[in-house]
């Protein structure tokens, strides 16, 4: 019977769809992505901050290259004697010791951090112009050798330098 009608009994409705899923609360997995993102912008911004504040700190450092070069223009001697404490304030990043450090031991000090020989020689030579007035003293190499260093210094954390003789 293949034209028939089932009986009134039997009669089916149509197919009804369940309601769309709501947007919220999204699945674990969008939960997920949105912690990993959070957590990225956080890294990110505090990196920039440390980035920004360790850029600031070195712009101050050279700014008192600066200083010392204004405030003692016509002072060769105060002006090597002001470079050579600054030194000495930064190289304690390095060695404790380097505050009393005379002679070799200074130089080593120096060459923790990589620079050019001619950049530590003159660097060592400050402290010679302090306690020899007579001694050569190139003020704009001096000043430039200052910043150099300062400036790898300050970039370069310490204990992260391998030695030659290690490499």
């Amino acid at each position: 019977m293949p034209g028939q009608l089932p009986p009134p009994q039997l009669v089916l409705r149509d197919i009804h769809m369940p309601p769309a899923p709501s947007w919220w609360p999204p699945a674990p997995g969008w939960w997920l992505s949105a912690l990993l993102l959070l957590l990225l912008i956080v890294l990110l911004a505090w990196l920039a901050t440390r980035r920004f504040r360790r850029r600031r700190a070195l712009r101050q450092v050279l700014a008192e290259v600066d200083r010392l070069d204004t405030r003692h223009a016509d002072d060769d001697e105060a002006l090597a004697y002001g470079l050579h404490q600054l030194l000495r304030r930064m190289a304690r990043r390095y060695a404790a010791g380097a505050v009393t450090a005379r002679g070799e031991s200074w130089r080593t000090t120096l060459a923790e951090v990589p620079v050019q020989a001619s950049v530590l020689d003159t660097l060592v030579g400050l402290e010679q112009r302090i306690y020899r007035s007579s001694s050569a003293f190139d003020r704009v190499q001096a000043l430039a050798a200052t910043r150099t260093w300062l400036s790898m210094a300050w970039r370069r954390m310490p204990g992260t330098h391998r030695s030659k003789a290690h490499a």
